[in-house]
């Protein structure tokens, strides 16, 4: 089933979901990397990877909330409390800005910069803004406080899957996984 339902998450959604966290938790590395990397080749290549796949996860934002706009999500279980459906849709709003700031400000920084670029060293990555010393110098900290915050609010999110999952036992994360409700 490609489109989500009112119990379930589509297969599209699912894909979406998943593809976005694996590349999330590489940019992690790969971020980290290529900040402590001693200058070479390849810390340059580390760079290139650290920002195209945060480029492609800008575009997979985009798709994701388009269809998350054709698709709404499926309900959430009737035990959950509004303070917990406020949490999971704050939580979620969070997310999806953060997954969409941090590679731009990503963005803004290569061009503040002053750094040509070329996502997967094929794509030309227009410059956004003028070279800016001063502005790149800024746009670092923040990249860095974006990037914190948000694996923050990651294990938070994960946190509250594995409670569905093993102290409420509800579908929640089942759903996600599989598309399916839990039985029994």
């Amino acid at each position: 089933m490609l489109r989500n339902t009112e119990r379930s998450w589509g297969a599209a959604a699912r894909l979406l979901h998943w593809l976005v966290a694996v590349l999330v938790f590489a940019q992690f590395g790969l971020g980290w990397a290529a900040v402590v990397w001693p200058l070479s080749p390849t810390k340059l290549d580390l760079f290139v990877w650290h920002k195209s796949v945060g480029m492609l996860v800008l575009a997979l934002m985009g798709v994701r909330i388009a269809w998350r706009l054709a698709n709404p999500a499926p309900v959430f279980p009737e035990q959950m409390t509004q303070l917990e459906r406020g949490a999971a849709w704050v939580g979620h709003v969070l997310l999806y800005l953060l997954l969409i700031v941090l590679p731009a400000t990503g963005w803004i920084l290569n061009s503040a910069a002053g750094i040509p670029f070329r996502i997967f060293w094929l794509v030309e990555l227009p410059a956004v803004v003028a070279p800016d010393e001063a502005l790149a110098d800024v746009l670092k900290l923040v990249h860095l406080t974006l990037g914190m915050a948000l694996g923050t609010l990651l294990v938070a999110h994960i946190g509250a899957a594995l409670r569905h999952h093993f102290v409420l036992r509800d579908d929640v994360l089942v759903r996600m996984l599989t598309g399916m409700r839990r039985s029994g």
